[in-house]
């Protein structure tokens, strides 16, 4: 049995010395001076108890000490240097579960797409698919989620970040209410600001991207009743007098399509971009890679017009 007293670099020294039987070939393949490689292997000598390597002719031979151990060495340092191999990674053998923040528009327009494949290619896969909150750059520091999906502006900084799909938005609203009566091109926002709104809140922090999109605007836009479900805005519309800003993914894939007005939005509304986020934590994890290109990959995929 090897003394306690030998540390880790001592015994691959003397796995190499056992194993080559040259002082000088050790030196070489460690990177030492021979005199180094001598110094430990007298050190080896003394710890042990035992003289392991005996000169023979013109060689160096291994005593009986040195021929129990030879094999035993080797074969540690084999498992020790395979400790930080990285193993091909197998989406079929990953049995993980993620966090992903984001709303329920994040989960129908970019989660629904790719979830046959993941299922597919991974079906020990898990999704914990949890709301968005206002801070998802420091939950995705602390581990506290691994994905956030989001079409918030965010610091470039402190997130990585990969565009899923930019969208457009739409207005909307019942058929027979007075703004679908008006024709082609972008409604204006005179007319927009004329009728009572559905707000729809991103987060926990209440946030409504068309009222800090209007700027000054905005104190003129009357919001009658504001929730945090994207899903739920065609229903209220139906049932109520309101008109509401949506991406048009959300409409286009409504169930209830063919009962709603659906106008450009006003000018000034802009592009709507939805982003794919993670820290740097996880920018190397190959479980996290594969499954950021999954859903960057089914949201390639064009959505077809109405």
């Amino acid at each position: 049995m090897l003394s306690p007293h030998l540390p880790p670099n001592q015994l691959l020294v003397l796995a190499y010395l056992l194993k080559t039987r040259s002082v000088s070939t050790t030196a070489l393949m460690l990177g030492m001076s021979q005199p180094s490689v001598s110094r430990a292997l007298a050190r080896l000598r003394e710890v042990l108890k035992d003289p392991l390597l005996v000169r023979s002719g013109n060689q160096m031979a291994r005593t009986w000490r040195g021929e129990e151990l030879v094999d035993r060495l080797t074969d540690w340092v084999a498992a020790t240097t395979s400790l930080l191999d990285e193993a091909d990674f197998d989406p079929a053998r990953l049995e993980r579960r993620f966090r992903i923040a984001t709303t329920d528009f994040g989960v129908q327009s970019a989660c629904l797409p790719a979830m046959a494949r993941l299922r597919r290619a991974a079906p020990s896969l898990a999704l914990d698919l949890q709301p968005l909150g206002h801070a998802s750059h420091r939950q995705l520091a602390h581990g506290e989620i691994d994905l956030a999906i989001s079409g918030l502006d965010h610091d470039p900084e402190q997130v990585h970040r990969e565009l899923l799909f930019t969208d457009h938005f739409v207005c909307v609203t019942r058929k027979d209410h007075p703004l679908a009566r008006h024709g082609e091109g972008p409604v204006p926002l005179g007319e927009f600001l004329a009728h009572p709104h559905l707000g729809l809140t991103v987060s926990d922090a209440e946030l409504d991207r068309v009222s800090t999109a209007l700027g000054e605007a905005v104190r003129h836009r009357k919001v009658m009743l504001s929730v945090p479900y994207f899903a739920l805005a065609p229903d209220l519309l139906l049932a109520g007098d309101l008109v509401t800003v949506v991406p048009s993914r959300l409409v286009h894939d409504c169930p209830r399509r063919d009962e709603l007005a659906v106008l450009d939005a006003p000018e000034g509304l802009g592009p709507f971009p939805y982003w794919l986020l993670w820290h740097e934590r996880s920018r190397n994890d190959p479980g996290s890679i594969w499954l950021r290109e999954q859903l960057l990959t089914a949201n390639a995929e064009p959505v077809p017009e109405d």
